[in-house]
Formats: structure tokens, C-alpha cells, sequence
């Protein structure tokens, strides 16, 4: 081996062995770099595989970010420049903006991870692995509070976004949207437990508005909205059900609030939400141990490189 000095003289009393890097071993051999000089520390397969893994949630960030920056700009337009963004709510609920913030933040972070990798460089894979933990805690809180306090979480989603929904349903397009969505796909009717009658706290559907819709409820709650035959949706099958008792108006309407029916349907498919939850735990875990490890290698390789 060509990366060894021999040092002549007796060695000590041991026997003989391989010798330390940069001193003497018990062979009188003097060892300072064991590798060739083309060696690294740096797993080209851990480096890749993060850089792989990123490259996709770049992607999928930029194109979240595109298309909620292309709906806020639609929306814009059509509100004539003016979106209301005056409290956290109105930033909650806009769709749009919602998605413009979460691209973001998944191509910043992404795009940390995936320049950290091929570029070697730690400060911006420890930034990498320091937001995928954080990540993952608030994750792990979230999933606590559900799945130990389901009550309590009912009563606070109920608490806090129950009025401002209903009372936004006909200022945002795609707030309206995403409500008919869910009334249609969870069968359920207002948010709360007092369900379709939820709908009296908007202003065009309360009993004593001037509006055609007073004292009904949004077309995406009636049980029969579409006719089969034409393909059409009467919009107007759910106007007047609240003035109806609630075993008339459960034959036209579903009348319990969508809060609980997500309870429900959460309680009966908790084991595959908690398989899925578990897997993207697992697959943030793996990232950040190999974020990890490839910083330890790269100040191995820099320590190697400063020798």
C-alpha cells in the first residue's frame, strides 16, 4: 500500500497490528491515511436519494404554488382588486391563498433539501432536517388532540369556525365550492350539532331575509339534488326546509352537521387514517435520519480534506 511510511527500529513488546492514524502502531508502522486519495465519506446513494426524494415535493410545490397563485389571480380580477384578507380567518378560508402559502413553504423546504444534498452543503441540510421536525411535531400534536381529546376537538372547530363559514359561504367562490363539496360527499348539512339549522345565521338564507333562499339551505344539502334523467342540478330543492319539522325535512335534506359526520367516518376508518399517518411519520423520520447522516459525512469528509 502506497498511503504507508515503514519506520525502521523494533517496535514495542505487542504483538503486531495495524497502526494508528497519523502515529506509530505496535509494528513500528506509521499509518497516515488508511483510504486512497480518491476516497469519501459521502454515500452517493444517501446524497442522491435525498436530492431524488426532494426533487419530487419540488415539483408538486410548484405546481401547488402556480395554481393557487393563478386562482388568486382569477379572483382578484373578478372582485375588481379587492380580496378581504383583514383577520386570520379571511386567510384560513381563501382557498387560494391557502394553497399559495403551503407551495410555498413545500418548495422553499424541498428545494433546501434537494441544493443541501447535491451541493454538499450542511447549513442548508440542517435547516432541511430542522423544519421536517418541526413538521412532524406539530403533526404528532395534531394527531394527539384528535385522537385522545375528539370533544374537545369538536367543540373548538364547532366554536371557532362554525358562524364564520356559514357567514362567508356567499362571499368566496371556492370557500362555496369546497362547502357544496363536502356537504355532497359526507351526506351532512351545516357544521355544528345543530346542523341544516346552522343556516339561519347566513344572511340569505335566514328566515326573515328579503332573499328568494330565506329559510332554506344550499342545494349541496338536499338528498336529491340532481335529477338522474337530465343531468341537472335544481338549486332550488333545500329553499324553505327550515320552516319544515325535522322528520319532514329529513326526507328532503340531510340534516346533520358535516363536524360530527367527520367525527363518525374518522372513528370507522381509524385504523386505515392511522396506517396512513403512520407511514408519512416513518418516511419524515427516514429523511431525517439520512439528512443527518449525510451532515455527519460531509464533516467527516471536510475534517479528512483539513488533515
Amino acid at each position: 500500500m502506497s498511503n504507508y511510511r515503514y519506520q525502521g527500529g523494533g517496535g514495542g513488546g505487542g504483538v503486531g497490528g495495524v497502526g494508528v492514524i497519523g502515529g506509530r502502531g505496535y509494528s513500528g508502522i506509521e499509518v497516515r491515511d488508511m483510504h486512497p486519495h480518491h476516497f469519501t465519506y459521502v454515500s452517493q446513494f444517501v446524497k442522491y436519494m435525498i436530492f431524488l426524494l426532494n426533487f419530487v415535493f419540488w415539483l408538486f410545490g410548484g405546481l401547488l404554488l402556480g395554481i393557487g397563485i393563478y386562482a388568486f389571480k382569477d379572483k382578484w380580477e373578478e372582485a375588481n382588486g379587492w380580496v378581504r384578507l383583514e383577520t386570520i380567518y379571511d386567510v384560513i378560508f381563501n382557498i387560494s391563498l391557502v394553497m399559495i402559502i403551503a407551495g410555498m413553504v413545500i418548495f422553499l423546504v424541498s428545494f433546501s433539501g434537494c441544493l443541501g444534498a447535491l451541493r454538499e452543503n450542511t447549513f442548508l441540510l440542517k435547516l432541511y432536517s430542522m423544519c421536517l421536525l418541526l413538521f412532524f411535531l406539530m403533526e404528532m400534536a395534531i394527531a394527539i388532540i384528535c385522537f385522545v381529546f375528539p370533544q374537545y376537538m369538536n367543540s373548538f372547530l364547532e366554536k371557532q369556525f362554525t358562524d364564520k363559514i356559514i357567514h362567508s359561504y356567499r362571499d368566496d367562490p371556492d370557500l362555496q365550492n369546497f362547502i357544496d363539496f363536502a356537504q355532497q360527499e359526507f351526506k351532512c348539512c351545516g357544521l355544528s350539532n345543530a346542523g341544516y339549522q346552522d343556516w339561519s345565521k347566513n344572511e340569505y338564507f335566514n328566515c326573515s331575509s328579503p332573499s328568494v333562499e330565506k329559510c332554506g339551505v344550499p342545494y349541496s344539502c338536499c338528498i336529491n339534488a340532481t335529477d338522474i334523467s337530465s343531468g341537472l342540478v335544481n338549486i332550488m330543492c333545500g329553499y324553505g326546509v327550515q320552516e319544515t319539522p325535522v322528520p319532514e325535512a329529513r326526507k328532503r335534506i340531510w340534516t346533520s352537521g358535516c363536524i360530527e359526520i367527520v367525527r363518525v367516518w374518522a372513528e370507522r376508518n381509524l385504523y386505515v387514517i392511522a396506517g396512513i399517518a403512520l407511514g408519512i411519520a416513518l418516511v419524515q423520520l427516514l429523511v431525517i435520519y439520512l439528512a443527518k447522516t449525510l451532515e455527519g459525512q460531509i464533516e467527516l469528509q471536510k475534517l479528512r480534506w483539513s488533515a
